[in-house]
Parts: structure tokens; C-alpha cells; sequence
């Protein structure tokens, strides 16, 4: 039986719904749930579990959708235990402060010198433009944020002479302090410009795990490397790291920027001393006296070498060469022997940039692949939760994010698809990126071999499953307990997106189909 509730014009967030999604799953005779706003995400994912009706179709975003399928289930108590809960998560906790405005925030806080916004797209703006009114940096974690305002807020704080981080902007270290999501890395010297959220983890990651470390890491969004916006962050970033007396060596990654921000970001560094990396992900660099990382842990590697004054060689750095004892090739030969049915890769991301480099690197070695954001318009899914032949999908893009909180937080959507791409009689091996730090939830490691344990036991096919962790061994889920929580239920884990993608390619190669 399907229970519901709708709440017409009842907003909140998106993480405090998710929580307390998991709350009421856990009620006896309920076998799933729901709580959330009256999003097409949501209403999606109501239809893929057969939950959603002609009344629940109808809904929109502002309101909130109670929506339980199980057995004698009262759904007057579960609106009960819902309304408690959302009492509690605004109740102060200790050791935190709540506000009820901005204003009243920075009249406490008086050393304060940064806001981080993450409220719905469509009101991010305002409130950004309030806290440069008040003299603050912004991190602008929100997405969904017109591209008019993004230009005009970035225009007005270079006028202030102050930061907008974003939007969209999932990543940033200053002066040590993790912001939104963000890994624990050992402090050093090695400074990061970055319009790309994941790709800076996945590199200031693996810089802090070959024990060299950062100064700064501002992240900027996906949009600011664009001819609109022209890379006003970006470039600005580049300045204050020359500017930083704790920076020696800047590392740019980067989504494919335009040629008048490469020319720009080009001529800053050649002003400088500072020696340098420079990764733009399917994006080039034509300048010889420009060190280039050509993969995201290659880029990571150099820069921790020059950071140590050690040489760089002129080759494309693999971290598994600090791995001496995994036999790559052999490996490979073995999980392909294995794969009893499907002949395509499939990859379930919650990492945009880490897609994109798995996209660029599978393109380059097996052919097309296709995408809701492909690398070739030609190959753009036609329904998003389709895959087909090869396919990698981000999960964090925005149609799967509206009104839902973003997949390294929030596991329901991702485990749900892995089950159904290892169902699917095509698929021969499924990779996924598991990232760690501060933000992302504090197990994924165990949901995704939970929803790996649920595909094998429930399938008599074997199909190869290969993940790998972002993040360092100082973040708080324990990276190798979660490495052997995947292990346990047989993933193949790597410490790098590029390692996990190579050794796919490797497996799919020996299938030979």
C-alpha cells in the first residue's frame, strides 16, 4: 500500500529532509519512504519505485510530499513523527549558534570574514549580495543560480575587493579551514585554483597522501571558466596565490575554460617565480614554458614534486607506481574471466569532474561514450536514467539535485541505479568514485556495499565493480576502513579516478566483446 501527505507551500531544505527520510525508513512495516519536496527529481524517483499518482504528479517544488509504501501504516502518526522531527532539527545544538538573519550572524561574529550560502538557487543571489554588503567573502556552494547573477555579483566584489566562491562551488580550503565539501590535508605549500569541485579533491587529495600539502585551495564553479562570466574568480584566484606569502607552487585545474581565460591565466603565471601545474580537463595548453598534469593524479604528483624540489620527468605520472605490489595486467585477466554476461562500462559518479576525466579517458581508449553531459553532443542520453552501450553519468548534475540533497551526501538515488545497471544484461563493469572530507556522508563506503551486497545476492551474474576513494587517510570515515568495507563484498578499489578508469579499460579490453 501507498501512504501520502502533501503540504502545500511547505519549504525546507533538502538535507534536513533526507535525514529525516532515513528516520522514518527505519519505522516498523514501512519498506520505503519518502520526504521531500515536489521536485521533478523526486517525483522521478516516486515513479521508479511505483510510488507516484496522478495527485503526487501534480505538485510542485514548494511542496512537501510524505510518502510511505508498507503495510497498516497510520499516516496521521508518520505526519506526527515527521513535524517532530523537523522541530528538532531547528533546535540549537550545543556548541553551535543559530541566527535567525545574516545581519544579526555577523553583529555576533565579529572576526567573520566568509558566509557560505547553500539555500535554494532561485533566492542564493539576494543573499549573496547581502553578505558583500557586509563586508564578507562568499562561498556560494548553491547551484541553480542564474548565470546574469553569478556576473553581476562577481563584477560587484572585485569592485569591494572581496571573493564569490561559486555558485555551484562544492570546494575550498582557506587558511586551513575546510569549507563545504573539502578533505583533511596537511598543511603546506602548494596553492590550488580550481573551477572544478571534485577535480580539486581528487588532487589536493592525493598531494596530502605523498605527505606534501596546501596553502589555499579557492574554488570558483564550473561556469566561471566560461566566455560569459570570462573567469573573473579564476583569474583573481591566480593573483591572490601569487600574492600569498605561504604559496610556492599554484595548481589550476579546470574544466575546459575559454581561450581568453587560458591567455590570461597564461600570462599571470609567466609574472611570476611561483612554479606551477596546470590541468584543464580536456582542455589545452599550447605555451612550452607551461608544466601541464595531463590527469588529475598526474597533475597532483607533479605538483607534490616540485613542491619537494624534485624533479619532474617529462611523462604522465600514474600514482599506482607507488603501488608496487598490485599486478595491474594479471589482475585484469582475472576479473575479466569472471564477467559472465554484458560487454559495455557503466559509471555512476557523484563527482562531476572525476565523470568528465572517466568520460575523456574512455573516449581516448574505447571509443564514444555516452552521458547526460557528454564530451560529444552526439551522444547525449535521451532519457537520463537510461544508460546506453557505454555510459557515465555525474548524479551531482542538476537533474538529479533539484530539491534533493547531492549525492555525496545522500546515497538513495546512486544505490538505487547501481542495482539496476547491474541488472541490466549489458553491463560488464560499473565504476564509482567514493569521496571522503568533510560534507560527504560518513559511510559511503558501507551504503554502496550494502547496495552491491543486495545486486549479487539477488543476481546469479558477476559483474566487475571498481571504485575509487577520493580523499586522504586524515578524513574522518577512516579511508581504510572504508577500503575494506568495499573490499569485504568484492569491489576492486583504487586510489585514483585515472587508476579506476585504466584498470576498466584493462578488464574490458580482455572481455574482448
Amino acid at each position: 500500500m501507498i501512504y501520502k501527505l502533501i503540504k502545500p507551500n511547505s519549504y525546507y531544505d533538502s538535507v534536513t529532509l533526507m535525514l529525516i527520510t532515513d528516520e522514518i525508513k527505519k519505522k516498523e512495516n514501512v519498506e520505503e519512504a519518502l520526504v521531500g519536496m515536489g521536485t521533478e527529481t523526486n517525483k522521478g524517483f516516486l515513479k521508479e519505485l511505483d510510488m507516484l499518482d496522478e495527485e503526487l504528479e501534480k505538485t510542485t517544488p514548494n511542496d512537501l510530499l510524505i510518502v510511505v509504501k508498507g503495510e497498516n501504516i497510520d499516516i496521521s502518526e508518520i505526519e506526527k513523527d515527521v513535524e517532530k522531527l523537523l522541530k528538532i532539527e531547528t533546535e540549537e545544538e550545543e556548541g553551535e549558534k543559530f541566527y535567525p538573519t545574516l545581519e544579526s550572524a555577523v553583529k555576533k561574529l565579529k572576526n567573520a570574514n566568509i558566509a557560505l550560502i547553500s539555500i535554494a538557487g532561485e533566492y542564493a543571489g539576494y543573499e549573496a549580495k547581502k553578505a558583500l554588503d557586509l563586508g564578507l567573502n562568499v562561498m556560494l556552494f548553491s547551484d541553480n543560480v542564474p548565470l546574469e547573477t553569478e556576473i553581476e555579483l562577481k563584477k560587484y566584489a572585485l569592485k569591494k575587493g572581496l571573493l564569490v566562491m561559486g555558485p555551484d562551488c562544492g570546494t575550498a580550503i582557506i587558511n586551513g579551514t575546510a569549507l563545504a565539501f573539502a578533505n583533511v590535508v596537511k598543511k603546506g605549500n602548494i596553492g590550488i585554483v580550481a573551477a572544478s569541485g571534485t577535480g580539486a579533491q581528487e588532487v589536493s587529495s592525493i598531494i596530502s597522501n605523498l605527505d606534501s600539502g596546501i596553502s589555499q585551495l579557492i574554488g570558483t564553479g564550473g561556469r566561471d571558466v566560461k566566455k560569459d562570466v570570462g573567469g573573473l574568480m579564476f583569474l583573481e584566484g591566480i593573483k591572490r596565490l601569487i600574492e600569498d606569502n605561504q604559496t610556492e607552487v599554484i595548481v589550476l585545474v579546470s574544466k575546459p575554460p575559454h581561450e581568453d581565460v587560458v591567455k590570461k591565466a597564461v600570462e599571470l603565471l609567466k609574472k611570476t617565480n611561483k612554479k606551477h601545474v596546470v590541468h584543464f580537463i580536456n582542455g589545452k595548453v599550447y605555451e612550452e614554458d607551461i608544466l601541464v598534469g595531463y590527469t588529475l593524479e598526474d597533475t597532483a604528483i607533479k605538483a607534490s614534486l616540485i613542491s619537494k624540489g624534485e624533479k619532474v620527468e617529462d611523462k604522465i605520472y600514474s600514482y599506482l607506481d607507488y603501488f608496487k605490489n598490485f599486478d595491474f595486467d594479471l589482475k585484469a585477466k582475472e576479473e575479466a574471466k569472471k564477467i559472465s554476461e554484458g560487454k559495455y562500462i557503466r559509471g555512476l559518479y557523484s563527482g562531476g569532474t572525476l565523470a568528465d576525466e572517466a568520460m575523456i579517458l574512455l573516449q581516448n581508449d574505447i571509443g564514444p561514450v555516452y552521458s547526460p553531459s557528454p564530451i560529444n553532443p552526439e551522444y547525449k542520453l535521451e532519457d537520463i536514467n537510461e544508460s546506453r552501450q557505454h555510459t557515465i553519468v555525474d548524479m551531482g548534475e542538476d537533474e538529479f539535485t533539484v530539491g534533493r540533497p547531492h549525492p555525496m551526501i545522500d546515497f538513495t538515488m546512486r544505490k538505487s541505479r547501481l542495482i539496476k545497471e547491474y541488472f541490466d544484461k549489458d553491463t560488464a563493469i560499473i565504476i564509482l568514485d567514493i569521496v571522503l572530507g568533510w560534507g560527504s556522508h560518513m559511510d559511503p563506503g558501507g551504503e554502496i556495499a550494502e547496495a552491491v551486497k543486495t545486486a549479487r545476492e539477488k543476481s546469479n551474474k558477476y559483474k566487475c565493480i571498481i571504485a575509487n576513494i577520493c580523499g586522504t587517510y586524515d578524513d574522518p570515515q577512516d579511508y581504510f576502513e572504508q577500503k575494506k568495507k568495499l573490499e569485504d563484498v568484492g569491489v576492486l578499489v583504487f586510489p585514483s579516478n585515472a587508476s579506476a578508469v585504466r584498470f576498466a579499460v584493462n578488464v574490458w579490453k580482455e572481455l574482448g566483446r
